[in-house]
C-alpha cells in the first residue's frame, strides 16, 4: 500500500475523530474505511431504468418535487400489506406471490425516481426535512 498525504477538511475530520474516539479505532483507519466503502462498485440498472433516472436532470423543479413527493396509492398499499401477511403467515397463493413481487418490483422503482428527483433538486440547492416528503392528506 502506498502512503499519500490528504488534505481533509476540519469538519471530515472532527467528525471521523469522534468516529473514532466512540469506537476505539484510530482516525486514519476510519477515513480509510470510508473511502474503502466508495470503491465498492455500485450495481448497474436495466438501460431502460437507467435512461428513466438520467432523464430527470432535463426536468423543472416543480416536476421533480412531484416525483419526490410521489406515493404508491393507498388501494394498492393496502393489498400489498394483505399479501405481505398472507406471506408471512404461510398463505399465499403462487398468484398472490406474484402479484406481490410486482407490486415490490414498482415500489422500488418508485423509491429510486423519488431518491434521484430527491438528488437532483439538492445539487440545485435545495434543503429539505422529511416533513417535506409526507404525503398531503
Amino acid at each position: 500500500m502506498s502512503d499519500y498525504m490528504l488534505a481533509v477538511p476540519e469538519a471530515v475530520y472532527d467528525r471521523a475523530r469522534e468516529i473514532a474516539e466512540s469506537t476505539s479505532q484510530p482516525v486514519d483507519q476510519v477515513l480509510l474505511d470510508q473511502l474503502k466503502r466508495l470503491s465498492v462498485p455500485l450495481p448497474t440498472l436495466p438501460p431502460d431504468e437507467q435512461a428513466e433516472l438520467d432523464a430527470l436532470r432535463q426536468l423543472s423543479d416543480d416536476t421533480l418535487w412531484t416525483i419526490a413527493r410521489e406515493q404508491m396509492p393507498q388501494d394498492i398499499q393496502n393489498r400489498m400489506q394483505v399479501l405481505m401477511d398472507r406471506n408471512s403467515l404461510g398463505t399465499i397463493t403462487s398468484e398472490e406471490y406474484q402479484e406481490l413481487e410486482q407490486y415490490v418490483e414498482r415500489g422500488q422503482r418508485l423509491m429510486l425516481r423519488k431518491a434521484e428527483a430527491s438528488g437532483i433538486l439538492m445539487k440545485r440547492g435545495y434543503k429539505f426535512t422529511q416533513d417535506d416528503f409526507k404525503p398531503s392528506l
